[in-house]
Order: C-alpha cells, then structure tokens, then sequence
C-alpha cells in the first residue's frame, strides 16, 4: 500500500509541476499503447511461455483522454491462440435424452447433458430449444457453481409456476457439467444444494437477472414468462417448435463484460483513472503483498478476488485484478505509470 500512497503523491506533484511550467513542458500522451497479464507471471512465468494472456489496448488524446480501448482475452489451445470472446456458438438437442446429474467434489465426473455445445465462451452461456411435440430444452451456466444447469419440460408442464418450483431437489433443474473451475460455490453434494434454483443459488445470483435478456425475471416470475425471455413463443399453454438458440445472460460473458470495460473507459482521462480497481479498499489492503502481487499472501479478513457485482469494477462483473493490471501497463507504456507501481492481478 506504501507504493500506492507514494504513487498518488508522485502524480500530484507532477501535476502542479506541469501546471506551474512553460508551455513547452507539458507532456503529450497522444498515441496507441498495449499492456499484458498472463497465466503465471507472479510465478515467474514469462509471457513468451504464456498459455493464457490478457491484452489491454489504449487509444489515448494528447490530454490524457482515453480516445478509445479494446481488451481481449486470449488461450492457447492446440498451439493457437483463441479469444474468449468469440460469440458464435452452436447446439445440437437430443430431446429422447433426460439430463442426468454430474458427481460433484473431489471424484467429479461428467453427467449425461441433452446438448452438444460448440462455443469458445461458457460464462453466463445458455442454449435453447423446443421441440416438434412441445418439449423444452434449456441449457444455463450458472455463474456462482460455474456448472450448466439443464432443464427439460414436456408439453403438458404447468408452465404458469413460478421459477422457484425448478429446484435441484426436484430433479427439474439438472447439474450436467462443470464448465470452469474456481467457483464461489464448489459442491461437494447436491443434497446440500437441494432448495436451490438457478436464481437463489447464492446472493450474488443476481448478476444474471439485473441485466440482459433475463432482466426483470425474479423467483415469482413464471416458468412461461422466463421462457419468453429467451424467445419460446406459446399458444395457449402449449410452447411452439423453436429451433436451438444460444446466448448470453446478464452483460453478455466475455465479449458483453470486456465491452463495459471500453464503455466504461471511453471518454474518461487516463491520468485519472490509475487502475480498473480501486485497491485502496481496506478490503484490499493484505491482499498485496511487497511484491505488489494481489491475491498471493493474503492475511487473515482480506481477499483473493477484485470483484463487486453490485455495481461492479470499471462496469463489469468479471474479477478484475488481472485485466487491471493489463491495463495498468498500457499506462506504463503511454508514461502515465511507472511499472513498479504496476499491481500484479491474480490470473
């Protein structure tokens, strides 16, 4: 924290420097600068031996104002590079399957899903469809247990219930697959899980609610109304044939959630806006080590995550602490920061 304190003061000094100075001395920021974090760097990791990075591109003004920005997120996969941000997708339906649960915990094992997904993004995924005879399938990846929850009805459910019936417990909503590690909430048995739905699963549920296509949709909505946000279209009571869609919940995974980023970037004066966290949190304060690495030698009360998805850091609901740092060094490269004072986020 010493480095962060001694930082502020460094640019406020520079700042009354530049103000009382000739004309000829203030300093043009103008120009396109790049910044990187990547897979293992606070281990020692180069980035030429990276397998995973995030890249931070700054358009910037002569003032300091943040023209424009991009961020992109890419994983080496087959010895290419792929970007999470891809949002083209495709899922084939078998309706004659039922989903079967996967093993959570440490003998974690695959279930049986109805879907077979192609996708370069799980976060806040979802597929839907509804077949020739009426039945739903609907594919969604919950953002708390990280698992794609799947649910099949027939044409004859009573789809004027709310949501909440759509339990785990009642065998309704159906944990099929573990899409990504690193949950807030890694199950270690569905009994202890049994009176949730895709809703409640923990307070910060409702990141798939406050924004996108579910928006609106609560614990009382209708199992008809929520199907109606993704494009199930009824007659009388009965769904009609759709053809398999996917999306996106809440900001839109990786794409929608790095696009608040730019939002939220744009327009802004990079001299101002040091970081996408603001790590002078009390909260963040044992969570940085004298290394500057966040999220490594974390004391007791502190934390190893940047993230409020309340109102979220720099518009998104994504941990933040490595794209700030991607960030951070693309000021670094504009001369607004020095890399010292760069804090190394948890990948």
């Amino acid at each position: 924290m010493r480095k962060i304190i001694t930082l502020f003061i460094a640019l406020t000094s520079l700042f009354f420097l530049v103000a009382c100075g000739d004309k000829e001395e203030v300093v043009d920021y103008s120009g396109v600068y790049e910044g990187y974090s990547w897979k293992g760097e606070n281990l020692g990791v180069s980035f030429d031996d990276a397998t995973e990075y995030i890249k931070t591109t700054l358009y910037i003004a002569k003032d300091g104002t943040i023209v424009d920005a991009a961020m992109d997120f890419k994983i080496l996969k087959s010895g290419v590079w792929e970007s999470r941000l891809v949002t083209e997708a495709t899922a084939v339906i078998n309706y004659n399957q039922d989903p079967i649960a996967a093993t959570p915990g440490a003998n974690y094992a695959h279930g049986t899903s109805m879907f077979t997904i192609t996708t370069g993004d799980f976060m806040s995924f979802y597929a839907i469809g509804v077949s020739a005879e009426g039945t739903v399938a609907l594919l969604m990846v919950d953002p708390i247990t990280r698992y794609q929850f799947e649910i099949k009805l027939p044409a004859n459910f009573d789809f004027n219930q709310p949501v909440s019936t759509l339990t785990i417990g009642s065998g309704l909503l159906v944990p099929t697959r573990r899409t990504a590690g690193g949950g807030f909430i890694a199950p270690t048995s569905w009994e202890t899980l049994a009176d949730k739905h895709f809703f409640n699963m923990s307070y910060w549920s409702h990141v798939t609610t406050s924004t996108g296509v579910l928006e609106g949709i609560t614990a009382s909505s209708t199992v008809k109304q929520m199907l109606e946000k993704f494009g199930v279209v009824f007659s009388g009571t009965t769904p009609q044939e759709m053809s398999s869609k996917t999306g996106f919940t809440g900001l839109g995974g990786w794409a929608g959630n790095y696009g608040a980023i730019r939002e939220y970037l744009v327009g802004k004066n990079a001299l101002n806006v040091l970081s996408l966290v603001d790590w002078t949190e009390e909260k963040y304060v044992g969570s940085i080590n004298s290394s500057n690495q966040f999220g490594v030698d974390v004391v007791a009360g502190a934390t190893r995550t940047a993230q409020n998805s309340i109102d979220t850091y720099a518009g998104a609901t994504v941990r933040l602490s490595r794209e700030s740092e991607s960030y951070q060094k693309a000021l670094v490269a504009a001369g607004i920061l020095l890399i010292e004072d760069v804090i190394i986020g948890r990948f």
